[in-house]
């Protein structure tokens, strides 16, 4: 079979894409160059590309039609911060919690390593659409690769081929992405992004969140940047939409670091009580969001797929998501099993006697490691949720009444309370804190400020990214109300207070009922909180207004110490941090 379009074959007119393509092959050297259009036929002719060269295993496909299988080197397997650097002009615009690199340093250096790198290989071009195809928030990418598997992963994560040149037209302003594996050597490991060039380059890994790079490269890193000086906002942030038995829709936004429940609140499934209650996914990770004629915040997800983490995945955590990857899903570092099936630790049903693990080595529920890798992956399309909203792809995106801030927290944050304004609102995204998990390298279960779930994604200075949100306030007439969660506190044995799943559904309730005055709320040190009477807790069992009060009292000495940590993060950003989050924090300690 042959699947080889050589450069005399690109299907678009634009000429400055076709000049970098050249460009680009001259450095690389590829054997062939393949110019995707994003049809079915070339998907088929490349998955059976891929797997008769073991990138791809094909899965049972009467359990799993269309689904499909990939391992990755064992030393590749999740972001790598350390060696994701932004690079402009001046050092002082990326702050002190990116790495900083200068432009001419890291072409030089990243030109080096791609010069012949993928001699041997095909060079594919993968033209996307970040966004729904005609919407002004819309942005056009090219990305060079010579994986396989990146380049069918694309087809999942974002609207690939010609609809991209078609958006594109002849202008010049699309986001130019390099990506290659080299030989997978983490010394020889980069992610880097010139914002002022609108490029990205990738090299010596084949991991999703370093490779796809429309995905936390363009949408977030690149996109945060673009969005400050356009007027606008890029998110890491769920999109869901509430909508009551009477047909009104409430759409929220919401930001949880890795691991904090963030796509199965997107999916989430109202409880029996909520009979007649829908939840619609407008998408699971990303948000883009900009003013709209009529002066609110307009969102859309600028992602066509989900890339979610697999482990804990099952009916009872999110059913949809269940439902979501049961076919036409790619799934990455999950456990094999005899029969063509997959597995990890917390799927459905029983644990196998016998599997293959992410390495490809015999696992027993005897063995020491776990089956699945902590942070094993599955890419499967937006579509396939039985709950993804009408409104997915409509390019005028949906309006936001909130936007909810949550984190991992054992101890010291409630259930929920309700910022005073707008101001306050971004003080609490600012000093959000979540224990770490496998998405990142490093320790897990170690609390770390993570302001907005922004920290490793945001393209510039956080301070002066937090002036931004600040910005936005004269920018938009009608600002969403700001909420933060938890869903995780504990109890003195180790015991979770709140049931979650599903029953979160309450607690969003509450925030749908607060953006549209329909319930009252008290007055805290931390911020508007529920009264007892407004916040449903009918039909929970052993769940009453006494454990209600314990979900969301505030420990004063806790306080105490979260303040003072609180601190460090502006003691680092203290050259750029505004004098408004200064103030609220000040607030804050005199209210406690």
């Amino acid at each position: 079979m042959t699947t080889n379009r050589t450069t005399d074959q690109s299907n678009t007119t634009n000429q400055t894409v076709i000049s970098w393509v050249k460009e680009m092959a001259a450095l690389c050297q590829p054997d062939t160059i393949f110019w995707c259009d994003g049809s079915e036929k070339e998907k088929a002719e490349l998955t059976a590309q891929a797997v008769a060269s073991g990138v791809l295993i094909k899965l049972n496909q009467e359990k799993l039609p269309g689904c499909y299988y990939h391992r990755s080197n064992p030393n590749d397997v999740a972001r790598v911060e350390q060696c994701t650097y932004i690079c402009t002009s001046a050092r002082e615009e990326v702050g002190p919690t990116n790495n900083w690199a200068p432009p001419s340093e890291m072409y030089e250096k990243v030109n080096g390593l791609l010069r012949g790198s993928m001699r041997g290989r095909t060079m594919y071009v993968v033209p996307y659409l970040m966004g729904p195809s005609g919407s002004p928030l819309t942005k056009v990418g090219v990305e060079l690769t010579d994986s396989i598997y990146v380049a069918l992963s694309m087809r999942v994560m974002a609207r690939i081929g010609d609809a991209a040149y078609e958006q594109l037209g002849n202008r010049a302003d699309f986001n130019r992405g390099v990506h290659s594996m080299l030989d997978i050597n983490p010394d020889r490991r980069l992610i880097c992004h010139f914002p002022q060039d609108n490029t990205i380059l990738s090299v010596g890994s084949n991991y999703g969140g370093n490779v796809l790079l429309g995905k936390k490269c363009l949408a977030l890193r690149i996109g945060s940047y673009l969005a400050r000086k356009e007027g606008w906002m890029a998110e890491h942030m769920l999109i869901l939409g509430l909508e009551s038995p009477e047909g009104e829709k409430t759409f929220v936004a919401a930001a949880f670091p890795s691991a904090c429940g963030k796509t199965n609140f997107a999916m989430l499934i109202p409880p029996a009580r909520y009979k007649g209650w829908k939840v619609w996914t407008v998408g699971d990770d990303i948000a883009w969001m900009k003013p709209g004629p009529d002066g609110r915040l307009y969102a859309i997800n600028p992602e066509a797929g989900y890339f979610g983490v697999v482990p804990g995945t099952n009916s009872k955590s999110n059913p949809n998501a269940v439902k979501t990857i049961e076919r036409d899903t790619i799934y990455t570092n999950v456990a094999l099993l005899p029969d063509g099936d997959v597995w990890w630790e917390g799927k459905d049903g029983p644990v196998p006697t016998e599997c293959l693990d992410w390495r490809g080595n015999r696992w027993t529920p005897d063995s020491k490691e776990k089956a699945a890798h902590p942070n094993s992956r599955f890419a499967a399309p937006m579509m396939n949720n039985p709950v993804v909203a009408p409104e997915a792809n409509d390019p005028h995106g949906v309006p936001i009444s909130a936007i909810i801030f949550g984190g991992r927290r054992a101890t010291t944050l409630p259930l929920i309370f309700q910022s005073f304004n707008w101001s306050h609102g971004v003080y609490l995204g600012a000093t959000m804190g979540s224990e770490m998990t496998a998405a990142a390298v490093g320790g897990l279960g170690q609390v770390r400020r993570d302001p907005m779930a922004m920290l490793p994604f945001c393209g510039y200075d956080m301070g002066d990214y937090f002036a931004h949100w600040l910005r936005m306030q004269k920018l938009t007439k009608t600002l969403p109300q700001v909420f933060h969660v938890n869903w995780f506190r504990k109890d003195e044995g180790g015991n979770f207070l709140w049931p979650g799943f599903g029953e979160n559904m309450r607690v969003l309730k509450w925030i749908v009922d607060r953006c549209h005055s329909r319930v009252g709320a008290q007055e805290s040190a931390l911020g508007w909180v529920p009264k007892v009477e407004d916040f449903d807790m009918n039909g929970l069992e052993g769940f009453g207004p006494a454990q209600f009060e314990k979900l969301q009292s505030i420990d004063t000495e806790e306080w105490k110490s979260e303040i003072l940590l609180q601190d460090e993060l502006f003691k680092n950003l203290r050259a750029t941090v505004p004098k408004e989050l200064i103030l609220q924090r000040e607030l804050l300690a005199s209210r406690i």
